[in-house]
């Protein structure tokens, strides 16, 4: 599938395009400015990109209004078409937010059930009560996401419910021509609804992509032959940083070798999970790294190990960010992109991974493991890839059996000769394709 062998871009649009936070029902069409930015994405070496919510929202596009309608913060449908357009021309595929578990208190049917009660032919789209009441003093209790009552819960048990969603979907796929979803909150979702969906669109579009943001547990539970291609691998994520900044790669290498290595237990073997760094619901790695030398070289882990890379934007040059500064915050709004070197190395990872078929379909284990260093080897039937890594300040030289003389590092291009001994230079990173 086109989506294991590529690099995706995350943009937040509301917060990227500088709408304002609550729906002023003004008509701006903000969403044009990713025209300006494709350039950009491509020299980065993105070739898919994810939208987190652009359809009709109460505020932050995950209390949705309208599945059928660009928020008008944004622009119109015909703004978004043209911007889908655009990215399919320059060969990059484009994923959308789904939010299904959810709507706003805006949304077309709950404000139906708001006036007529009983009589609300939408009534059992949700989970009401109308005996109780809700935060907002509604005479009526219903279910929000989390205790959420600005995020009013779907009954994805209702067959009208579902094939509202299915339409929207089509609608999607048919008018812009999208590949794939990430599913909000997949962990939630019914999960004869996710068979559902995947059934659909699997219909409607060869290799349609579905990736669902995931936290804790058992993973495969939803990612499988019947449900999910990938999802989110926040255990990765959280050992990404941590490994780091407690100088201790022991930690990333055991969350590795439990998801992807070498033992027949292992959970997610051959299987395509969304590495990250950084992303709209968390501080960007910039703010998080307490060395900013180990910014290029977690970019690099990250690319190296097993799964589909996404850079959320503006971290490719540095952005900072903290969660604790709220929202805003982090999905901030750039007036243009910044080249950087960070930047450039992002690109060449990019490139490594894009063309690599160890990077993007081969096993995994590990080679070489200290506190500070880790070298791991990807392998498939026609290719060998040693990605190595140091993090410390100083330079450090591992002694291993590389199984042959020479390699070429995929990031550089530099020539590599095994003899006495491999040294990495201080806060270093190499992917070594190994000569046969």
């Amino acid at each position: 599938m086109w989506a294991y062998e590529s690099v995706f871009y995350q943009i937040y649009p509301l917060g990227f395009c500088g709408a304002p936070f609550e729906n002023d029902g003004q008509l701006e069409h903000r969403i044009s400015k990713v025209n300006d930015w494709i350039p950009h994405i491509k020299k980065l070496g993105a070739n898919a990109i994810y939208f987190s919510p652009v359809f009709e929202s109460d505020t932050h596009g995950y209390n949705t209004r309208d599945y059928k309608k660009i928020d008008v913060r944004l622009g119109t449908n015909e703004d978004f078409i043209e911007v889908c357009q655009n990215l399919h021309k320059e060969n990059i595929h484009v994923v959308l937010d789904g939010v299904f578990n959810h709507v706003g208190r805006g949304f077309w049917a709950f404000q139906d059930v708001l006036e007529k009660r009983w009589d609300s032919p939408y009534k059992d789209w949700f989970h009401i009560n109308f005996d109780g009441n809700s935060g907002y003093n509604d005479g009526l209790w219903y279910e929000g996401w989390e205790g959420n009552y600005d995020l009013v819960k779907l009954n994805l048990r209702n067959e009208e419910v579902i094939s509202h969603i299915l339409d929207c979907v089509a609608y999607w796929i048919d008018t812009f021509d999208i590949d794939g979803l990430r599913l909000d909150v997949a962990y939630c979702l019914d999960h004869d609804f996710i068979r559902r969906l995947r059934s659909f669109c699997d219909s409607k579009k060869k290799d349609f992509f579905l990736v669902g943001e995931t936290l804790h547990g058992d993973y495969n539970q939803i990612m499988n032959d019947s449900m999910l291609h990938s999802v989110t691998n926040y255990e990765c994520y959280k050992g990404l940083h941590s490994s780091f900044n407690s100088m201790n790669m022991f930690e990333i290498n055991h969350s590795l070798l439990r998801q992807f290595g070498p033992e027949n237990w292992t959970l997610y073997k051959g299987k395509h999970l969304l590495s990250f760094v950084d992303n709209h619901d968390v501080t960007r790695v910039a703010s998080i790294l307490s060395n900013e030398k180990h910014i290029p070289l977690i970019y690099a882990l990250c690319f190296g190990m097993p799964g589909i890379p996404c850079v959320y934007y503006g971290s490719e040059w540095g952005a900072k960010a903290k969660k604790e500064e709220g929202d805003p915050a982090l999905r901030a709004c750039f007036d243009e992109p910044v080249e950087n070197d960070l930047c450039d190395w992002i690109s060449r990872l990019a490139a490594a991974k894009k063309t690599s078929p160890a990077l993007n379909y081969g096993s995994f284990s590990s080679i070489v493991l200290t506190n500070k260093q880790c070298i791991f080897e990807r392998k498939t039937d026609t290719e060998r890839v040693l990605v190595a890594i140091n993090a410390d300040s100083e330079s450090f030289t591992a002694h291993f059996d590389a199984g042959c003389g020479t390699a070429v590092d995929l990031i550089t291009g530099e020539k590599h000769d095994f003899g006495g001994g491999s040294e990495l230079p201080a806060y270093s990173a190499y992917f070594w394709k190994m000569e046969k």
